[in-house]
């Protein structure tokens, strides 16, 4: 379709007038970013002025961003905790948003063990839906013909819950799956998967990714882009195959379903899909029995032109398994987003992972930003920190995000670190740096210092009954068994050699981590097996003396020295595995339900 000169973008031409109208939009936006902040400030102070939350500062229903600014403190969950309690225990009276509070989506983050709940309204499914709808005509802008094929997409719900007062609570993208915003979706020829809604919907994680993966193989030849939500999520799918190419290439043989799918809208609409096909049968078992699985999504999938994957953060270490079996592809991270608010795109899909960049879209919340030194001390109360605003940001600095939303947070710290690298027009580009204080991630997963250290604490005293102590230990995330799983290196002081720690023990001292782990943690080991068996290896005495010895070698002041709580540096990793004496892993699952404590 020829597009109007009119309406051609900065960006680059536009593949079709709606994508032409979708770059005039992002550009308008980040032309215009401050005067957009200051309407959107105005704007969610305007129609909660008369909420509890804000009265309680004596707000006053002034919308200027100097009086906010001087009034409103910046906070955490743990101050928010309390008025969250009141909603999630059915008090609907107008607490933190003007508008009803209809569902709690479930942060990734963890307070006393469990998911966060962040309250949202309902019109923030029609600001997800926009910038959900900006990704495909950036896209298009460098991957031509994406109209012509399917994506291969593994999406997954994940189990949810009621608070004490009836309102929902789950992730954010289950959420949007169970939405009319997606389920009935208008037809988009950019945007076609292969995986039917009911696949996508089936809350039982086997029978979706065994028929998602079914109509990936039926397709294989339309299949464009191959993608997951998170690395891990693509990784676990290629596992999947692993383990079960037999009883898909049966079922497309035979032209029946695998009986161990059971759900039925599932089996309905896999009826239709279905045919027999002996010789794509032949070409999968060909293809999956061959010892050497590189390059395998390419020639599985030979028209795939790149995997649209979150690779930036903790899903960076994932990128050479990832390159291994897809012999190269390019990685596409395409939009920053969290169960708070949803915060812009990236505007070059195609750059390598190491630049990715997202532009904050301005219309999407009220953003501020909080000067990041990774060396300081702290903040003190005497000098309270001023928050830059999203035009004011310097490049080459850190920052903490910290959000005013719709929904009804304000001048919310997220716990992301972000590092300005660039400006679109006046809107700034951040390189996602990492989350704050968190140590361990796998999939969704974070664990941070704290509660690696209870964990710890908590296996070690089943050593005391054999005179045994944890001396010392580090952790690193270990991405490259599928599941991804946490290994945990302890020093162990035996004081009475006759009576040491069994193999048993160590084996229970791991399943006592994973209890101590939080929820979210346990989820992903219980029910969404994206987590594999906890690993703790013990070392040899002395190994954490040299381990200080290496690190003053390098220049490191002995009288600051801290031991590591995690390490990824490869030299230090392979003098920890050359001290290791014993390995042990977790023999049984930890305890997890979908029901939500009382927080």
């Amino acid at each position: 379709m020829a597009v109007d000169d009119a309406l051609s973008s900065p960006l680059g031409p536009p593949a079709c007038e709606k994508d032409a109208k979708a770059l005039q939009f992002i550009e308008e936006m980040t032309r215009n970013a401050d005067l957009v902040q200051e309407k959107v400030l105005a704007e969610i102070l305007n129609r909660n002025k008369h909420v509890e939350y804000l009265k309680r500062f004596k707000l006053d229903g002034a919308t200027d961003k100097d009086t906010f600014k001087s009034k409103i403190p910046m906070i955490t969950y743990d101050d928010l905790q309390p008025d969250i309690q009141r909603i999630a225990n059915g008090d609907r009276s107008a607490i933190l948003s003007a508008h009803p509070i209809s569902e709690f989506l479930t942060s990734s983050g963890t307070s006393a063990g469990e998911r966060k709940l962040m309250p949202t309204i309902q019109e923030e499914l029609d600001r997800r839906q926009l910038l959900y709808s900006l990704l495909m005509p950036v896209m298009n802008l460098y991957v031509p013909g994406l109209d012509k094929g399917k994506g291969l997409y593994f999406l997954f719900i994940k189990s949810e819950t009621k608070t004490p007062g009836g309102l929902l609570a789950r992730p954010v993208l289950t959420s949007y799956y169970k939405s009319d915003h997606f389920k009935t979706r208008p037809y988009d020829p950019y945007n076609v998967y292969t995986s039917p809604n009911e696949a996508i919907l089936c809350a039982d994680s086997f029978q979706s990714m065994f028929t998602q993966m079914l109509c990936g193989l039926l397709e294989r030849q339309q299949v464009l882009r191959v993608g997951a939500v998170f690395a891990s999520g693509l990784l676990r799918a290629i596992r999947f195959l692993q383990l079960n190419w037999r009883d898909l290439a049966l079922d497309i043989e035979s032209g029946t379903l695998n009986k161990r799918v059971t759900d039925p809208c599932l089996r309905d609409c896999m009826v239709k899909i279905l045919k027999p096909n002996p010789e794509l049968a032949e070409f999968i078992r060909f293809q999956c029995s061959k010892e050497n699985w590189e390059g395998i999504i390419t020639r599985i999938w030979p028209n795939t032109k790149y995997l649209d994957v979150i690779v930036t953060g903790a899903m960076a270490q994932y990128i050479p398994t990832l390159d291994y079996y897809s012999g190269g592809l390019p990685l596409a991270c395409t939009m920053y987003a969290s169960s708070e608010c949803y915060f812009g795109l990236n505007l070059n899909p195609m750059c390598k992972p190491s630049e990715v960049s997202y532009t904050i879209m301005p219309n999407m919340a009220y953003f501020e930003f909080l000067p990041h030194e990774p060396h300081s001390a702290g903040l003190t109360c005497d000098s309270p920190p001023k928050l830059v605003d999203l035009v004011d940001v310097e490049l080459g600095k850190e920052y903490e995000l910290v959000i005013t939303t719709y929904a009804g947070l304000c001048r919310y710290r997220v716990g992301d670190i972000l590092r300005v690298t660039g400006f679109h027009n006046s809107a700034p580009q951040f390189h996602f740096v990492r989350r704050k204080n968190v140590l361990l991630s796998i999939d969704s997963d974070k664990t941070d210092e704290a509660e690696l250290q209870k964990a710890v604490e908590n296996a070690s005293q089943l050593l005391r009954e054999y005179n045994t102590s944890v001396v010392e230990y580090t952790s690193y995330a270990d991405t490259k068994t599928i599941p991804g799983h946490y290994v945990i290196y302890w020093e162990l002081l035996i004081k009475d050699s006759t009576n040491s720690p069994s193999e048993k023990v160590l084996s229970e001292c791991c399943v006592a981590m994973e209890e101590s782990m939080n929820s979210v943690y346990r989820q992903g080991r219980v029910a969404d097996n994206s987590i594999g068996p906890l690993e703790i290896r013990v070392v040899k005495n002395g190994t954490f003396e040299e381990l200080m010895d290496y690190a003053i070698s390098r220049g490191a002041s002995i009288n600051q020295y801290k031991v590591p709580r995690c390490v990824n540096f490869t030299p230090i990793m392979e003098l920890l595995d050359s001290r290791v004496v014993s390995r042990h892993f977790s023999p049984s699952l930890p305890h997890w339900t979908p029901e939500r404590r009382r927080l």
